[in-house]
């Protein structure tokens, strides 16, 4: 285990602190990647007392695999109307920054008032793309994590708490 419940929820009230002071004077629009971000959005914008909008993007890069692919998938045919909006990106974890760059890209086109990123979790690592989070939860080592919201081949979501995966289960055939 790499942090229970109450070490996230403490970290989630920091965030929520400085998200709040940022944004204090403006109309959030956040937008939530799908599906790894569901328990960390929930939990921090409960505890973000702004105005704000939500929205939610299905977007996959790692394919029922260990590593990021490569290739970013939209499973949705429209992006959510941004422009002239100051947006949050909320992202499970950054990685690769694959799946960031492309999202950011994705609503630059709509040509928004301001992009931030925060994740819950920013791996230290060189990555692919040049991706920077303006607000990170944890930073973690290059290990393969799974729970509050964060799975592997779909299961271990619903963990309470971030822990590193076990390698003899990464190395099991798919079930």
């Amino acid at each position: 285990m790499l942090f229970d419940g109450p070490a996230i929820h403490k970290r989630l009230d920091e965030m929520a602190a400085q998200i709040t002071a940022d944004y204090s004077d403006r109309e959030l629009m956040v937008i939530a990647i799908l599906t790894g971000s569901l328990m960390f959005m929930s939990d921090l914008l409960r505890r973000i007392p702004l105005p704000l909008k939500l929205d939610c993007l299905s977007v996959v890069s790692y394919h029922g695999k260990t590593l990021p692919s490569g290739d970013v998938i939209f499973k949705q045919l429209a992006v959510p109307d941004v422009g002239g909006r100051d947006v949050l990106i909320l992202d499970d974890i950054l990685d690769t920054g694959q799946t960031l760059a492309a999202v950011r890209k994705e609503l630059d086109t709509a040509k928004p008032r301001s992009i931030r990123i925060c994740v819950l979790l920013s791996k230290r690592k060189r990555r692919a793309r040049d991706v920077d989070a303006d607000y990170i939860g944890f930073e973690i080592d290059d290990d393969f994590v799974v729970g509050y919201g964060l799975d592997f081949m779909e299961r271990y979501r619903n963990l309470p708490y971030v822990g590193v995966l076990r390698k003899d289960l990464l190395e099991q055939p798919n079930q």
